[in-house]
């Protein structure tokens, strides 16, 4: 009689230990270190790459501009002496209007650039955003987070999401004040 409850503890302690094998050996909960991602993702280097090139363009043909307008402006300080004040007035307003052009062509032109690299940009976090999503669905993790200084969430199972929670709450408090 005495040899059951050792019996049972045994027992016990052997499923009890089972089960905490088998809860840790497979993680719910991960992370990802987002930099290394985007870093080593083979299409970052092409899109990178591509970038690049229409950048390198795109200046190209505002330096062509900036320098055909520097050579105007050295043909006319050769010429002002021989000029009268009224062709002097008629050349600098000239200058002047196409020195605004390649300036507010130059600022669209940065500003197209900023916009093709948040959109280059942006196609690669997207595809790593959905294998990530997809490999955590696969591999039944719960949730996996983004280490990037920030601690962005890559995938999580929908029933870890306390948004809505929070932002009841949030609300709830914010009414009250």
């Amino acid at each position: 009689m005495k040899k059951t409850p050792l019996i049972l503890s045994v027992i016990a302690l052997v499923l009890s230990s089972i089960a905490i094998w088998k809860g840790l050996s497979k993680e719910e909960q991960v992370y990802v270190d987002v930099n290394k991602l985007v870093e080593g993702y083979e299409r970052t280097k092409i899109v990178r790459t591509d970038f690049q090139e229409k950048a390198k363009t795109l200046n190209a043909n505002i330096d062509s501009l900036i320098s055909g307008w520097q050579n105007e402006l050295k043909s006319y300080e050769k010429e002002r002496a021989s000029m009268t004040k009224k062709e002097k007035e008629l050349k600098q307003q000239l200058l002047s209007g196409k020195q605004q052009q390649i300036t507010n062509y130059q600022q669209t032109i940065q500003k197209q650039i900023k916009e093709e690299d948040q959109k280059a940009t942006q196609t690669v976090i997207n595809d790593i955003n959905d294998y990530v999503k997809a490999y955590g669905k696969e591999k039944g993790y719960k949730i996996i987070l983004g280490a990037s200084g920030a601690g962005n969430i890559m995938y999580a199972d929908e029933g870890t999401d306390l948004t809505t929670k929070v932002l009841e709450g949030l609300n709830a408090e914010f009414r009250g004040k």
